[in-house]
């Protein structure tokens, strides 16, 4: 599970349309889906899809940034 509110994609095949390469997503917390190697994020579309987890690494927002990412 990633322990983190934010994770950027460093993949996206067969998700070209629904993920950007290098962009920053919102995880949605999904236990469920944690355990079949998924994490939840809002893509795109502006809903929240299952997708594979190795796509995505966590990452720390820095304090001064939060703000702006919580608005978002």
């Amino acid at each position: 599970m990633i322990n983190s509110k934010y994770v950027i994609c460093i993949k996206n095949k067969n998700y070209e349309a629904s993920l950007e390469l290098k962009k920053v997503y919102r995880l949605v917390r999904d236990s469920e889906a944690s355990t079949h190697g998924r994490v939840r994020v809002v893509d795109e579309s502006g809903e929240d899809y299952l997708y594979p987890a190795s796509y995505f690494a966590p990452i720390n927002i820095p304090q001064v940034a939060k703000k702006v990412f919580v608005r978002a």
